[in-house]
C-alpha cells in the first residue's frame, strides 16, 4: 500500500506543526506546554523523574510519538497506551525487551525509570504472529510534577499520512484488503470510489486510521489516546 511520506507531528498543547526532528527543541520553546509545567509545578503532585520518550513505529518512519511518562509507571502502563493508541486489536500478546526479537525481556511490572537504568532504548512486541514493532527510546528527562494525573501524557504526535485513491489519484478514506492480499495494489479508496467498490471477500473497507497497524489483523482502530 502506497502511502506518502509524512515527517511532521502536531503539539499536543500549542497546535503548532513541527518537524520529526524538531520536537525537543520545540518543547523548550512551547510557552503552552511550559505553562503546563509551571501549573503543575503549583499543585499538590509528587515531584519525581519523568521521561520524554520517542516512540516509533519500526520499519514506518511516518508514525512516530513522543510522551512523557512518571518515572514510577510500570511498562503495562506504556503497553496500554500503545495499544489504546494504535495497536490493539484482538487482544494478542505483547512484550518489552531489550533488542527486540530474541532480546532480554524486561517484565510488564518493572518501571520505566528502572527499565532505562540499564538501556535508553527498549522495544515493545505486540502480537508474535503478525508483528507490530515500536521503538522506544528516551530522548529527556526532567524532575518535577507531572502536567496531569495519567502517568502518561501525550506531547506530539505524527500527522496521518496521506494516502492516494487508487482509482482518481485523490485523498483515500477507505482501505479494501482484498485489492491488498488478492490483487497486489495499494487497496485505498476516496469516498466516491468506496460506495460501488465490488470487492467483499475480505467483508467491509476499512477506515484509513492513523496507526502503523492498519490493515493488519483486520485492524480498524479507533487511533486514538486511551486519556
Amino acid at each position: 500500500m502506497a502511502r506518502a511520506k509524512q515527517t511532521k507531528g502536531k503539539c499536543d498543547f500549542c497546535g503548532q506543526e513541527i518537524a520529526k526532528a524538531s520536537v525537543v527543541k520545540h518543547l523548550a520553546a512551547c510557552a503552552s506546554w511550559q505553562a503546563a509545567i509551571a501549573k503543575a509545578e503549583a499543585s499538590k503532585r509528587k515531584s519525581e523523574p519523568l521521561y520524554h520518550l520517542r516512540v516509533q513505529a519500526k520499519g514506518q518512519p511516518e508514525f512516530w510519538l513522543n510522551l512523557e511518562m512518571r518515572g514510577s509507571a510500570a511498562l503495562k502502563e506504556l503497553d496500554h497506551y500503545l495499544r489504546e493508541i494504535w495497536l490493539e486489536c484482538c487482544g494478542h500478546m505483547s512484550q518489552f525487551s531489550y533488542g527486540g526479537w530474541g532480546g532480554e525481556e524486561i517484565s510488564n511490572s518493572c518501571t520505566i525509570g528502572k527499565a532505562l537504568e540499564f538501556n535508553d532504548e527498549l522495544t515493545h512486541i505486540y502480537d508474535f504472529g503478525t508483528e507490530s514493532v515500536s521503538l522506544v527510546k528516551m530522548v529527556g528527562n526532567r524532575k518535577g510534577r507531572p502536567v496531569t494525573s495519567h502517568p502518561i501524557t501525550l506531547l506530539v504526535r505524527n500527522i496521518p499520512p496521506v494516502y492516494e485513491c487508487k482509482e482518481c489519484q485523490q485523498p483515500a478514506a477507505w482501505l479494501c484488503m482484498e485489492c491488498v492480499y488478492e490483487d497486489g495494489a495499494m487497496g485505498t479508496l476516496c469516498e466516491l470510489h468506496a460506495e460501488n467498490h465490488p470487492h467483499e471477500e475480505y467483508g467491509e473497507l476499512i477506515p484509513l486510521v492513523n496507526s502503523p497497524r492498519l490493515g493488519l489483523c483486520g485492524y480498524d482502530g479507533p487511533a486514538e489516546p486511551p486519556y
